[in-house]
């Protein structure tokens, strides 16, 4: 399927490596032009150059989501670069769960506070678009205490709660916002990669839990973001999508 995507202009945060690379390179595919960042500046170089061979415009830069102004600024810049930006889609996250100061502090600053403002820099650029998406890619731990309380899940409900709202405030401006919520996505340095490594019986137990008997994979959960930044999805928003091999045990609303 065509999704109506050719020379759009897309930001993705967090997209060198695992889910934020894989929605990168599918924009690229869909032949829009993306604008990424990531702390690390060699794996910026080589994922801007595999974007290039795709024949879109890449601009990659090393930066620290955290550092809230150097982020703010630096999507007015990425949108300079494009020539406007029609998809926001914000990858980025602590994944903190140490119930510790520093780790409620780190899920704050960079979950919460370093996406709200970067949605609050990204939306009058998306205005100018006229058929703007923003996604955030939030979890299941943000719908389900199955691993009990934590910062991570903490924080991921309060941004799913603040994109539903800030879906009817955008709705009139030609803007929409959705959040997808990944259940265990595997690949080799990410999360369950390391405890695959590290801690085979948690890995073990979570793969059991999955009832297609799988992980999921990158690819699934940038199908379904770079689905919902598309025409296609024109009239969906305000939505949690949840791409978990039904995994969680409740109802989807």
């Amino acid at each position: 399927m065509d999704l109506g995507l050719k020379g759009r202009k897309a930001i993705v945060t967090g997209g060198t490596r695992g889910i934020g690379r894989a929605i990168a390179e599918q924009f690229a595919d869909e032949g829009a032009d993306v604008a990424f960042c990531a702390r690390n500046p060699e794996q910026v170089a080589a994922t801007a150059k595999a974007l290039e061979a795709k024949g879109v415009k890449a601009y990659g830069t090393a930066i620290d989501v955290a550092d809230v102004q150097a982020y703010m600024d630096w999507i007015k810049a990425a949108a300079g670069q494009l020539g406007g930006l029609d998809a926001f889609v914000s990858n980025v996250s602590a994944m903190n769960s140490a119930r510790t100061v520093e780790g409620w502090k780190a899920g704050f600053d960079l979950d919460i506070l370093s996406t709200a403002m970067g949605i609050e820099t990204a939306v009058p650029l998306l205005e100018k678009s006229g058929q703007g998406s923003i996604v955030f890619i939030a979890s299941t731990a943000g719908v389900e205490t199955a691993q009990g309380p934590r910062p991570y899940g903490a924080v991921k409900a309060a941004i799913i709660n603040f994109i539903s709202g800030l879906a009817n405030e955008v709705a009139p401006k030609g803007i929409r916002a959705n959040t997808v919520s990944p259940g265990t996505i595997y690949f080799d340095d990410g999360v369950w990669g390391r405890r695959k490594r590290e801690a085979t019986a948690l890995y073990e137990k979570m793969l059991a839990a999955n009832p297609m008997g799988r992980m999921g994979s990158p690819q699934e959960v940038a199908n379904a973001v770079v689905f919902l930044c598309s025409p296609r999805a024109g009239f969906v928003s305000g939505a949690n999508l949840v791409v978990d091999g039904a995994m969680t045990r409740r109802v989807q609303f």
